[in-house]
């Protein structure tokens, strides 16, 4: 889900769902409470049971950027003429961004399995969070046009053609989720790992983790007013251990590494 830039004075939410026969991008009005009008904006996107991609954004451009997952068909990743296994740089009419790599096509990147979050940092560049397979998990900074490498490259390479993610971890450490910045630091929300990582964009800090198998399954995270952390558990998903408040919204101060959930 993607809140319009301009809400306060058209209403509209972007969500991307999967439906009866591919994965699509709809925008919706908010009134009174509800949400009506689901008109979609970008149908086609291949689906399957995994691997469907679904982080939604709004850059600093006022173009939706929207991550799409393989579909379980790892070389779609990889063709131009397929919409799986990219993001997508489009309008908030469905179509291709003006100044996207090529002329027409709404495709900003590729070679990308699954990516579960994307952000952008205070100099306006993109971050996606992305599931590997076996060997490694990614955090990548995405270059315009730029071929992350799946299915050839899983992780660090030394081929050319692809560019390298900034960080990997272990899928039991990490199988990353949703990605937020405050004070330039990006927290990544793990699945598997059942922690939040707290990865320094200056300087040569190292990722660390904050409440390690604490909360279970951490899906979501984004920023309040306040300056704090919302993140979200998924532990009802058929993959968790469900505590009795699950699931839950936490609110989290990362600078004391407290948490509590409502």
């Amino acid at each position: 889900m993607a809140v319009s830039p301009t809400f306060n004075d058209d209403q509209y939410v972007y969500l991307y769902f999967t439906a009866a026969e591919d994965n699509r991008i709809v925008r919706a009005e908010h009134r009174d409470g509800q949400l009506v009008n689901l008109n979609p904006i970008l149908k086609g996107i291949p689906r399957a049971r995994i691997h469907n991609g679904g982080a939604l954004i709004f850059g600093p451009d006022n173009f939706l950027y929207a991550a799409t997952g393989d579909a379980a068909e790892p070389a779609l990743a990889q063709d131009p003429n397929s919409l799986a296994g990219k993001i997508l740089r489009i309008t908030t009419d469905g179509k291709a961004a003006a100044n996207n790599p090529t002329p027409g096509s709404p495709i900003f990147s590729l070679g990308h399995r699954n990516i579960q979050g994307l952000t952008f940092d205070s100099d306006n560049q993109l971050w996606a969070s992305e599931l590997g397979a076996n060997a490694w998990d990614e955090l990548n900074l995405i270059t315009p046009g730029g071929n992350y490498g799946w299915p050839r490259v899983e992780g660090i390479s030394d081929d050319d053609q692809f560019l390298n993610p900034i960080h990997v971890w272990r899928p039991t450490d990490a199988s990353p989720a949703g990605i937020a910045i405050l004070d330039d630091t990006l927290y990544m929300a793990a699945l598997r790992g059942q922690r939040l990582w707290a990865v320094p964009l200056n300087g040569d800090a190292q990722p660390y983790a904050l409440h390690t198998n604490h909360y279970g399954r951490l899906r979501a995270v984004t920023t309040t007013p306040q300056g704090e952390l919302w993140v979200s558990t998924s532990n009802r998903d058929g993959r968790g251990n469900p505590a009795t408040l699950d699931d839950r919204i936490l609110r989290i101060n990362p600078e004391s590494g407290s948490g509590s959930g409502e």
